[in-house]
């Protein structure tokens, strides 16, 4: 199996259920994807770092930092850091916080973030595409430069079609239909 395979199993297996639920969206769903089973799982940040890095490439996308909102973004953001250390093709990773804290330094965005950065903003999944707009509000007023949008799934809702009217380029390495299709396969 290819990596793109590999990671759509992993997800059906480990990640997707079947039921009522409601998405951090707000919206009401039959399915649910909780992504952090897959992707802060030593396999999944094996398959997903370099799979990214790969999608990226093929984009053209040639970031110097990668993040978003935090918690979903995290384990993906770092994979992805890894990965380019290992490519020696290096890329940092940041968090970007859901709010400025209260204490320390009071930064909204943590880690090795530069005014001036090119930036891939990273979504473990997209529905509405709110997070996504939400961590480039922040990394653009930190003074980063945004030049696309990388989630493991396209829960295929809409999201992606609000971030391409907002301006931004979308890649996502599985959709929620893939996801089905192998569901319980």
């Amino acid at each position: 199996m290819d990596s793109h395979t590999t990671l759509v199993h992993m997800l059906a297996e480990r990640s997707a259920r079947r039921g009522s639920f409601t998405l951090a969206s707000g919206r009401q769903s039959d399915l649910y994807i909780d992504c952090r089973l897959t992707t802060m799982s030593p396999d999944g940040l094996a398959i997903i770092g370099p799979l990214a890095l790969e999608r990226m490439r093929a984009r053209g996308w040639t970031p110097d930092a990668v993040g978003g909102l935090t918690l979903g973004a995290d384990p993906v953001s770092y994979a992805i850091a890894h990965a380019s250390a290992l490519a020696k093709t290096p890329v940092r990773a940041f968090t970007v916080r859901k709010e400025t804290k209260a204490h320390g330094t009071g930064k909204l965005i943590e880690g090795p973030f530069q005014a001036g950065d090119r930036v891939v903003v990273i979504e473990d999944v997209i529905t509405t595409g709110g997070s996504a707009l939400k961590a480039t509000d922040a990394i653009r007023a930190a003074g980063g430069v945004i030049i696309g949008v990388l989630a493991v799934v396209d829960r295929e809702e809409g999201g992606r079609e609000a971030l391409e009217a907002a301006g931004l380029a979308v890649e996502s390495l599985a959709t929620a239909r893939q996801i089905v299709a192998v569901m319980g396969n």
